[in-house]
C-alpha cells in the first residue's frame, strides 16, 4: 500500500522545541518523509508552542506565499521582570515589586492594561528583538547582542487586528520559579535556536536558571507574588509577540516579559 505524502502539514510545536527540532521529530515518527524535502513557513521561538506550518516535496518551492499569512496567539505577560530576550529564556534586565505595592492592585492593573492595549491595534512599526535571527550587515542580531556590540536595530511594519485581555492571575515566587525551571529544562542544547542558529548554538539555560533562582528562590525574597495577564492577539506575519509583552510593560512603566506564547491559528 502506497503511503500518502501530504504537501502541507500543520504541526503542534511543543514548548522547548525549535522549529527544526519539531520538523525532525515529525520525520522520525513518519519515516515516509525521511527522503522528502521539507521546510517550515514561519518560525516559533523555543519557548513558544502551537501551530507550525510545514511544507513537503514540491510545495517547499512555494514557501514565500505562505510566509505572509496572519497569525493568532494566546500569550501571558509576567509583570515584575524584564529580560534581554523579552521572555523567560533570557537574563533579567529589570525587576520591580508590583504585587506587594499598595498603589497597584488587580483592578487597577486590569484598568491600565485595557486602556493601553488599544494603542497597539492597527498599523505600527516594530523593532526586531536583539535576540533574533534578523541579519544586519551579514550578521544576525543575536551575535551583536552576545558580543555587546552596538548596531542599528532594523524595524518593520506590522498590523495588529485585535488585542484582548482575558484575565489576570497571581503567582508566588516559589511556584513561579518551579514553573520557569521546569519549562526552561525542556529546551535542549546546544541546538538551533530562534531560527536555525540564533544564539550561536547555546540558549544559556544553566546561566539563565541560576539567575532566576537567585531572584526568586532565596528565603528573604521581598517580592512574594506576581501578576500574570493572559491576552489574545490577531496580527500580521512577522509580529513578535514577545515584543508586545515587553512594550506593554513599557507603556505601564512596569518591567514585563512574555511568560508563555501559544500560536493558535494561521489565517
Amino acid at each position: 500500500m502506497k503511503k500518502i505524502i501530504k504537501k502541507i502539514i500543520l504541526l503542534n510545536k511543543k514548548e522547548g522545541e525549535t522549529p527544526l527540532e519539531a520538523l525532525e521529530n515529525f520525520r522520525d515518527k513518519n519515516p515516509q518523509y525521511l527522503s522528502v524535502p521539507m521546510t517550515y513557513a514561519g518560525r516559533l521561538d523555543p519557548m513558544a508552542s502551537g501551530v507550525l506550518l510545514i511544507l513537503a516535496g514540491e510545495e517547499t518551492k512555494n514557501k514565500e506565499k505562505y510566509l505572509n499569512k496572519d497569525k493568532e496567539y494566546e500569550f501571558e505577560v509576567l509583570f515584575g521582570f524584564s529580560t534581554d530576550t523579552f521572555d523567560i529564556l533570557g537574563k533579567i534586565s529589570a525587576r520591580q515589586d508590583l504585587a506587594e505595592s499598595k498603589e497597584v492592585n488587580v483592578k487597577e492593573l486590569e484598568k491600565e492594561i485595557k486602556k493601553n492595549i488599544k494603542n497597539f491595534v492597527g498599523e505600527s512599526i516594530q523593532k526586531y528583538p536583539m535576540y533574533s535571527s534578523k541579519t544586519v550587515k551579514g550578521k544576525p542580531l543575536f551575535m551583536y547582542a552576545r558580543n555587546g556590540e552596538d548596531v542599528e536595530i532594523p524595524e518593520r511594519k506590522i498590523f495588529i487586528y485585535k488585542l484582548k485581555l482575558e484575565k489576570i492571575r497571581m503567582i508566588d515566587n516559589k511556584k513561579l520559579f518551579k514553573n520557569i525551571e521546569k519549562r526552561i529544562k525542556k529546551v535542549k542544547g546546544p541546538a538551533s535556536t530562534r531560527g536555525e542558529s540564533t544564539r550561536g548554538g547555546d540558549f544559556r539555560q544553566k546561566e539563565i536558571l541560576k539567575i532566576w533562582e537567585n531572584n526568586l528562590k532565596f528565603k528573604d525574597f521581598r517580592f512574594k507574588k506576581f501578576y500574570i495577564a493572559k491576552l489574545k492577539v490577531k496580527c500580521s506575519s512577522g509580529t513578535y509577540v514577545r515584543n508586545i509583552a515587553y512594550s506593554l510593560g513599557k507603556k505601564l512603566n512596569i518591567p514585563s516579559l512574555a511568560f508563555s506564547i501559544k500560536r493558535t491559528k494561521i489565517c
